[in-house]
């Protein structure tokens, strides 16, 4: 927890985040992924609508399938402040009143210059515990600061958890040797890897990634959306299948479900 965050304002947020209300059966819980372009995506579990980095207005490869408000999350996880995925925030927060976990950095500014309480401040290596699931923050190779300037603190993934599934959101990054551990600690269902290169790995660095991780099945992000990132992802994809692992590209707006051995 930041030191520099007011006993109040903690005891508040700590509040609103027992009060979630969810309900889940227990065994294996459903699980499904749906890609709307860039790092945009939406993760469902049996009751829970979890949004990520929705950057959906001004972004061409989202804007011809959804738009923001036809998304109604229960959670939105933000990886870090770059427009790209700040993106929608606000309106989505205000509109639905979600429950919006980020790094203290991001929290705060969405509090005191949209007004939205609704907050779990993270940091790297923590974790929130949810009746659907479990969420932990993870290291990210990057930098992070807002649209118009401002510190948005530590770039990061997430680790998402319901059930037996296992979903590693790394966010912008390059690999790091930490996702070994990742790998020899968790069943990785599937990882969502940028691979468009220039701001984050490119195809050929995500490979190492992937080993480390060892996942069921790799998913590409943050790629083809503007010139700088583009890539032959079908080619990817071979380069994944050839190292010996299963690589799934989405088309925007196409889901899949999440398995478990």
């Amino acid at each position: 927890m930041n030191a520099d965050q007011p006993a109040a304002d903690r005891s508040r947020q700590d509040d609103r985040f027992r009060s979630t209300p969810r309900t889940v059966r227990s065994g294996q819980t459903l699980m499904k992924i749906t890609f709307f372009g860039h790092s945009a995506l939406q993760i469902r579990t049996e009751d829970t609508t979890i949004l990520v980095d929705p950057f959906i207005t001004g972004n061409p490869l989202a804007e011809p399938v959804v738009s923001a408000a036809d998304l109604t999350p229960d959670v939105i996880l933000i990886t870090h402040a770059h427009g790209d995925h700040w993106g929608d925030t606000p309106a989505i927060a205000r509109r639905t009143g979600a429950l919006v976990v980020a790094n203290f950095e991001i929290t705060e500014y969405l509090r005191k210059k949209h007004g939205h309480e609704n907050v779990l401040a993270m940091n790297t290596g923590g974790a929130a515990e949810f009746p659907w699931g479990r969420i932990t923050q993870t290291y990210a190779r990057h930098s992070s600061s807002f649209p118009d300037g401002t510190y948005g603190g530590n770039p990061c993934g997430y680790l998402v958890e319901s059930g037996a599934r296992c979903v590693y959101v790394a966010g912008d990054t390059s690999p790091f040797a930490e996702m070994a551990w990742i790998g020899e600690e968790l069943d990785v269902s599937v990882a969502l890897l940028p691979v468009g290169d220039t701001f984050t790995m490119g195809p050929r660095a995500s490979l190492r990634a992937i080993r480390m991780l060892d996942p069921a099945v790799a998913v590409p992000t943050h790629f083809n959306t503007f010139p700088p990132i583009r890539i032959d992802v079908e080619a990817w994809a071979k380069l994944v299948h050839d190292t010996g692992f299963v690589a799934r590209v989405l088309k925007p707006g196409e889901s899949m479900a999440v398995e478990t051995d």
